[in-house]
Parts: C-alpha cells; sequence; structure tokens
C-alpha cells in the first residue's frame, strides 16, 4: 500500500486554516519530489470562510468577515468545527484523470454517507455530494468537493458536514448557491456524529480506490 493516512487535528484540536495551508503545502512539494508518498490528511479547522477563484464579491459575508482566498477551484465556503476536511495529496496514476479523481472522492463520500442511512447523490451542474429535495426541503449540499492539482500532484480535498453549525452559511452564499440549502449528517439523521466517527470509513473507501488513483513509488514492486 502507498497511501498514507494522518490526523492532522479533530476536537478538540482544531487547526488553523493557515497552519492548515502550510504543512498541506510542504507535504505537497514532498510528494512531487517523491520524498514523501502520498497522503491523506484529516482535520477540523477553526472557523474560517475560504473562496475559491471563482468567488464573486456578492457571495462574501454579508457582515464583512474575512475571507481567505485559496488557489482550489469552487466559489467561496466555510470550514469549521463539526466538519470533516479531508486533504488528498496524491500523485496522480493519470495525470489527465482529474474528472476520475473528483468521481472518486464523491463515491468515497456517498458510500459513507449510506452507513447512515442518507441517500446522497450527484446532481447535475451542482459541485459536491447532495440530497435531493424532499418533504424536509429544497437540495441540500452535505459535502463540499474544491482541488487543485499541481504537477501531477492533488492539493485541497473535500469536506463533509457531520455536527456542524449551520448558522455560518447564513451569512454567505454558500458554494455560489442561491436555490438550495445547506445541511449535516446529525441535522438529518436527528443524532450527534462526529468527524471522528468519519475517518475510519473514508479511510476504508478511499483505500478501495487506491490502485485506480495513486501512482506507483518509483522503484516499488509491482
Amino acid at each position: 500500500m502507498t497511501l498514507q493516512f494522518s490526523q492532522l487535528g479533530l476536537a478538540p484540536d482544531f487547526i488553523d486554516y493557515a497552519s492548515g495551508w502550510k504543512i498541506q503545502a510542504e507535504l505537497h512539494d514532498k510528494v512531487v519530489a517523491g520524498t514523501a508518498p502520498s497522503t491523506v490528511l484529516y482535520l477540523e479547522h477553526a472557523a474560517v470562510y475560504t473562496a475559491g477563484k471563482r468567488t464573486e464579491d456578492h457571495e462574501r459575508p454579508f457582515d464583512g468577515t474575512p475571507v481567505v482566498a485559496v488557489d482550489r477551484g469552487g466559489k467561496l465556503t466555510w470550514h469549521g468545527p463539526g466538519q470533516l476536511v479531508a486533504y488528498p495529496i496524491i500523485k496522480l496514476k493519470h495525470r489527465a484523470g482529474i474528472r476520475d479523481y473528483v468521481e472518486r472522492l464523491e463515491a468515497v463520500i456517498i458510500a459513507v454517507l449510506a452507513d447512515y442511512g442518507i441517500a446522497a447523490v450527484r446532481i447535475k451542474g451542482r459541485a459536491g455530494v447532495w440530497l435531493e429535495a424532499d418533504a424536509k426541503g429544497p437540495d441540500r449540499k452535505i459535502a463540499a468537493i474544491g482541488i487543485r492539482v499541481h504537477e501531477g500532484v492533488t492539493m485541497h480535498g473535500f469536506a463533509i458536514n457531520c455536527n456542524n453549525d449551520l448558522a455560518p452559511y447564513a451569512q454567505i452564499i454558500a458554494c455560489g448557491i442561491t436555490d438550495a440549502s445547506v445541511t449535516t449528517i446529525a441535522a438529518e439523521i436527528g443524532r450527534d456524529v462526529a468527524p471522528a466517527d468519519l475517518v475510519d470509513r473514508i479511510t476504508e473507501e478511499l483505500r478501495k480506490n487506491e490502485d485506480a488513483l495513486v501512482a506507483t513509488p518509483e522503484g516499488a514492486l509491482l
């Protein structure tokens, strides 16, 4: 197995965004250079808004809260306690396979949510993982995905809403969404589910995709 996993910081040890970014960037450089294996970082961030490259001014927080500009795709989102963030720093087996990579991340999340009786789906034209409109409300986003691939190695990743407060989303147009809402696992099933509860299953599902995604280190036996 070439893919490694590391719990960078889960509650109560929240990681501020700047520190998390520094660790992610340094690891990315090492994976590109071949001096570190492809690694998935798990963490919960201290509360922060981040803006991807496609964020527009009117989508920013209504109360003037500072926003960190980041080099991933996508728009504005929130990270904070109660949300599991995973940063897969992976040397892709196929550099051109970015769409396949994103679809596999979506499938991993959908499979884990199914453990909780949540029928999550992809919705055409919407990024991330969703619950379709039902008696509880309109289409609801439960996980965000935003990535960058640089020199064949992935950065950023995905965030799953577990038991986080949804109030911060009321201050922004989250991910550019104007006709849908945001939800959490806890809100959907009526019981508490912490980010740490998902780590083992996310790891298991990512392992199933390892051979298809991760480049074999030079010199390794096949």
